[in-house]
């Protein structure tokens, strides 16, 4: 138990140390938040999908060396893909029927999201693989709740958001670039087996499995240069800010590891990844959310700030449960 806690404060605590170069870099004026959208680009539409090609290659060559059933693996992600989905969707349609009439203030329609949207791939990979090492599908799973969240970000959640449907567009759930890097993954996964043995497929392998790992450093590096504009006192006076932090980071993912605890056709790393992915902060896209629909954008991006700062304590503690399986 005590190792398992020891290497959640690692991990959290070296991708925070990422935000340190961003913070120091924008205060003494070498970078300015003018970068922020180059950055982010940067990151959502080349990093992020090549993180999740490599975790599919990376799980199909894991497969062949280690004599596992692709066939299982694949339902494992299919029921993954199904269980974060429902988990997600349920509690923000939750949170909508216990706060709908309070909507008109915007706090509570950014309540709702803050509450379930995570950082879960840019934060939540390397912290999954580091706390169940040797399994190859925790980087599929990560992946895969990224997929999933963006079906819902622009779905559910901009009903949520804005209490309005005709903002809800399932062409842009489908078509962003985490969709674009599921259907190269998918082949990836199929005949990554059959055609890693080629010095040019291995060679473009590590090309973008070097750009995937860029994705949790570049995410912190943004965060630190945010952190640098805003008064840091002013991110804490804000009591809100605690509720969504609590909802996201302890009700939630205790709530999502519960909800599939006792179902016994689902494996225990299955159900850690769950614990652990769920438990991430919130999710920087909810602050780009707050700014298209014009709800609370300052509490938006204190809310990610506050809970990434935040997560050093309460991901540790919430991991905790992953002994008890």
């Amino acid at each position: 138990m005590l190792d398992t806690f020891i290497t959640c404060v690692i991990r959290v605590a070296v991708s925070l140390c990422f935000a340190i170069p961003g913070f120091l870099l924008c205060k003494t004026k070498r970078v300015s938040e003018k970068h922020l959208s180059t950055m982010s680009t940067i990151l959502v539409y080349i990093c992020g999908p090549c993180m999740i090609i490599y975790s599919f290659y990376n799980a199909a060559v894991s497969a062949s060396i280690n004599d596992l059933n692709k066939g299982q693996m694949a339902l494992d992600m299919l029921y993954f893909a199904i269980t974060t989905f429902l988990l997600q969707a349920i509690f923000m349609l939750i949170l909508y029927f216990i706060l709908r009439r309070k909507y008109e203030d915007a706090k509570y329609r950014l309540l709702t999201c803050g509450s379930v949207l995570g950082n879960v791939g840019f934060f939540g990979l390397p912290l999954v693989v580091s706390l169940v090492p040797g399994n190859p599908l925790m980087a599929c799973y990560s992946s895969i709740y990224v997929i999933t969240m963006n079906l819902l970000v622009f779905t559910v959640g901009v009903f949520c958001l804005t209490n309005d449907t005709k903002y809800m567009s399932i062409k842009s759930a489908l078509m962003n670039p985490t969709t674009f890097g599921l259907l190269l993954a998918i082949p990836a996964f199929i005949f990554g087996d059959k055609i890693e043995s080629f010095t040019i497929v291995d060679a473009f392998a590590s090309g973008i499995n070097l750009l995937g790992q860029m994705t949790t450093p570049l995410c912190m590096l943004i965060l630190g240069i945010r952190l640098a504009t805003v008064s840091f006192k002013a991110l804490w006076i804000r009591p809100f800010i605690y509720l969504i932090c609590f909802l996201k980071m302890i009700i939630f993912p205790v709530a999502c590891f519960f909800a599939v605890y006792f179902l016994p056709f689902l494996t225990p790393d299955f159900k850690k990844a769950i614990l652990i992915i769920s438990a991430v902060p919130c999710a920087s896209v909810i602050l780009n959310m707050a700014e298209i629909h014009h709800a609370e954008e300052e509490l938006a991006a204190n809310c990610v700030l506050v809970s990434t700062i935040l997560c050093m304590v309460t991901i540790p503690m919430v991991t905790l449960l992953v002994n008890i399986l």
